[in-house]
């Protein structure tokens, strides 16, 4: 029941028939609620409080739309406005220029109170199992931006991603999920802008609730729902990469939106009273502070209500599970989650890491959170483009990395394989730049990591000679078979599909350029690799899953697994130490289907002695860009540089 005189909970602003309820959590200041007219006139409205903490005001004949805010005096005697940290819509774009002085807060962006009635038309969540899904990481703009065939009016925003062209393309792909980039209302950093760039990325979160308006034809919190229902008819789940771990306030010198002013307890603080800089962005989020956690759940499942998001990817998740310098999987954090009616049915996916003492936690996570695999990257890389004795370390990698994620925890703790990411080389430029090429970010090449495990193959960039191109072509065509056949959930990078590059950029962050927008205009030898790559997808869903689930219930240890080298022979511990080469046999329990990893890592043909039997279905030879129909039983050459995957079912 509504009370006339407002009520603390729900916090934000709630639409009722008759009028609205605000509320805002603020400890730190006296606060008073700002109402603006469309004329940009406003009315000022005073506050109640039970406990000087939660303020709250019901208004009468307030309708969708209205724009407000609310008004804290500050240190100097100035009235500044904030944002409602809890406002679902951002009347614009989000600018400002540095210093953000009390004066200029008044012209920035103002929350909106929403309206979220939305004919959802019985959408139903596709809720794709673990072990059959494949993310496919995207940027809602770079994706569309050039697309040839999609009207100029949807290039860019969320319904250029719902168009029948895209969700065409997706479909040919096997994609069951896009993970989205951030799409939470952010901010760019003057410096940038002062350099003409842009936070093309979206790691700089304002608002939590409200979806970036600059995606938007007209109105983003409608355009976003229409996006979403239009994938899910289609069966193609939505992922959000969310960003709790820092907001756009930055350090002690950054700007004030809200948080800032509202709560000093929002972040972290060393004794000295300054921001704690556990993500490298100026400030931390504490969520051991029971207004932050709030926070941070509420924005959660005000995305999977109001929005139907499928579910998150969360950017240095280590911060999440923190007290101060210390991780655990029973953070409070996790465990609300973890009891969550709403956010316990939905994907959970961790970076496992931040810059904080202990940040390094891959594999330590709760059941039921899948975590970015940075190992299976980088060994994966390692093994086909560096050539170092890394077979021992890259059979692992495949199997699962069992090391870190054990199989008695499958599929509720399955680990995300990629090879790719939004930062780091693209593929494409993983086979193509020796050293990074970051020239036009304005940092003279210092920013983004040198340690890109990369392999130009003889010239640096872009060449005509074919003997070059057709060797970066099989060192890609291995690259995505040992990640879609690994043991894990495949995360793809979308623009690899269409073998992008970003010019050697491992740092594209503040790109909004074609460095980093989605290049259709594809080469023949770019259009073989792109209707190459949906064919494997497409055969690692007929197989992967099955073989998955049998790794993942009480018959796990009744399979066979058998490892040997070249000509048969199980390979020992000892020779582990210095092999090359592999293949790897895997015969299901109770007659359900055998399959075959031949790995060859070296410059020279291999001849792999096969398992006696039947014969064997030749999936994949990646030395060649074409699916080979012909059946095997005895034995196999296996070119240099370059694996196979075969099959048989009993």
């Amino acid at each position: 029941m509504k009370i006339k005189q407002g009520s603390p909970f729900p916090l934000g602003s709630t639409l009722y028939n008759d009028g609205c309820n605000f509320s805002i959590h603020s400890p730190d200041n006296l606060i008073s609620l700002i109402i603006f007219t469309n004329n940009n006139d406003y009315y000022e409205y005073s506050l109640n409080t039970d406990d000087e903490v939660i303020y709250y005001i019901f208004i009468p004949n307030i309708i969708s739309g209205t724009q407000y805010g609310y008004k804290i005096t500050d240190n100097n005697g100035n009235s500044r406005l904030l944002l409602d940290p809890y406002t679902h819509k951002l009347s614009k774009p989000l600018e400002y220029y540095y210093p953000l002085d009390a004066e200029q807060s008044w012209t920035l962006s103002k929350s909106v109170v929403v309206d979220h009635a939305f004919d959802w038309e019985e959408d139903s969540f596709p809720n794709h199992p673990i072990e059959k899904t494949i993310l496919f990481e995207l940027h809602v703009k770079g994706f569309t931006q050039q697309h040839p065939t999609i009207a100029p009016s949807y290039q860019g925003n969320y319904l250029g991603l719902c168009q029948p062209d895209l969700i065409d393309f997706f479909k040919q792909q096997s994609i069951t999920s896009i993970q989205l980039l951030p799409i939470v209302a952010f901010v760019t950093e003057p410096h940038l802008i002062d350099n003409k760039l842009a936070n093309y990325w979206g790691y700089n979160s304002v608002c939590f609730m409200a979806p970036h308006p600059n995606y938007a034809k007209n109105d983003a919190v409608t355009e976003l729902k229409l996006m979403v229902k239009e994938l899910h008819r289609h069966d193609i789940e939505v992922i959000l990469d969310v960003v709790f771990n820092h907001t756009a306030e930055g350090d002690n010198n950054g700007p004030c939106f809200h948080l800032k002013a509202l709560d000093h307890h929002y972040y972290l603080r060393n004794e000295h009273n300054q921001y704690i800089n556990y993500t490298g962005c100026g400030n931390t989020l504490d969520l051991t502070h029971q207004a932050s956690l709030t926070l941070v759940l509420d924005s959660l499942r005000h995305w999977v209500k109001e929005y139907h998001i499928d579910g998150f990817r969360f950017d240095l998740a280590t911060t999440l599970g923190r007290d101060h310098e210390n991780f655990s999987a029973h953070n409070a954090f996790f465990m609300a989650i973890a009891q969550d009616p709403i956010l316990q049915k939905v994907k959970l996916i961790a970076e496992p890491w931040d810059i904080g003492p202990n940040g390094y936690q891959l594999g330590n996570y709760p059941d039921n959170w899948h975590e970015c695999n940075d190992k299976f990257r980088d060994i994966t890389k390692s093994y086909w483009l560096q050539q170092p004795n890394l077979a021992k370390n890259f059979a692992t990698r495949l199997m699962g990395s069992r090391d870190i994620f054990s199989a008695s925890r499958w599929p509720q703790k399955l680990p995300v394989n990629f090879i790719s990411y939004h930062d780091g080389f693209t593929l494409q430029d993983l086979v193509s730049f020796n050293n990074k090429h970051n020239d036009a970010n304005g940092e003279n090449n210092r920013d983004g990591h040198s340690d890109n495990r990369s392999n130009n193959h003889g010239v640096e960039g872009d060449t005509d000679n074919p003997a070059i191109l057709l060797l970066r072509d099989q060192q890609k065509r291995n690259l995505m078979v040992s990640l879609l056949f690994s043991f894990g959930i495949p995360h793809l990078l979308a623009v690899d599909s269409l073998s992008h590059s970003q010019q050697g950029n491992n740092n594209a962050y503040c790109q909004d350029t074609t460095i980093s927008w989605a290049n259709w205009n594809l080469s023949k030898i770019d259009n073989a690799f792109q209707k190459w790559l949906a064919d494997m997808i497409s055969i690692r869903q007929q197989i992967m899953p099955d073989v998955i689930r049998a790794f993942s219930n009480e018959n796990r240890t009744k399979n066979s697994i058998t490892w040997s080298n070249a000509s048969g022979i199980q390979i020992t511990p000892q020779q582990w130490l210095d092999i090359d080469h592999f293949s790897l046999y895997i015969n299901l329990f109770n007659n359900h289907g055998e399959l075959l990893y031949l790995v060859n890592g070296t410059n020279r043909p291999l001849t792999f002695n096969l398992p006696v039997g039947s014969k064997w279905n030749i999936v994949c030879d990646t030395s060649t860009k074409n699916i080979i129909i012909d059946d095997i039983n005895v034995s196999y050459l296996q070119p240099a540089h370059s694996m196979s995957i075969l099959y048989r079912s009993n």
